[in-house]
């Protein structure tokens, strides 16, 4: 994984490790297409990986077709000026339904303990249909950068 920019001013593992969505990219013959995604950053293989299901996530498909993506986080707090992005280039596989795997990004999500989670995510989880698989984004590259600017003084 090639880091091509770091401007963040704290660990691209750190900031990775936040509840924040993400957009995958993907192509199709139509033009790009952009999905928000719940993700979850391995740091010790440094891979994203995203939850879906091929019975309601189109992006899987693509990725069948075209496997080259890119994902995007971003935190963004106007009224403070906060403005951080990661950006990761790569290859996405489809890889089998790990519920461990799985658990892990919803309870970075959720909270820690299942039992407290809405239903149908904690059936997912221990009941996951035939068309549930897990995203394997494998990073060429990444974009790290901290845009914060200080806001405009409010009257």
């Amino acid at each position: 994984m090639e880091i091509v920019e770091d401007t963040l001013g704290v660990p691209i593992a750190t900031f990775l490790a936040r509840p924040l969505f993400a957009h995958i990219a993907t192509a199709s013959p139509d033009g790009p297409r952009d999905s928000p995604v719940w993700f979850l950053y391995d740091e010790e293989t440094e891979t994203v990986w995203i939850d879906a299901d091929r019975a309601s996530n189109s992006f899987t498909d693509r990725i069948d077709e075209d496997d080259r993506v890119a994902v995007g986080v971003v935190d963004s707090e106007p009224a403070r000026g906060l403005i951080q992005h990661v950006g990761v280039r790569g290859t996405a596989t489809l890889e089998p339904f790990d519920a461990e795997r799985a658990e892990r990004l919803y309870a970075k999500y959720l909270g820690a303990g299942r039992e407290t989670w809405d239903d149908r995510f904690r059936t997912y989880i221990e009941q996951p249909p035939a068309s549930a698989t897990l995203v394997r984004v494998t990073p060429e590259t990444v974009v790290a950068r901290d845009q914060s600017y200080r806001p405009a003084p409010t009257y």
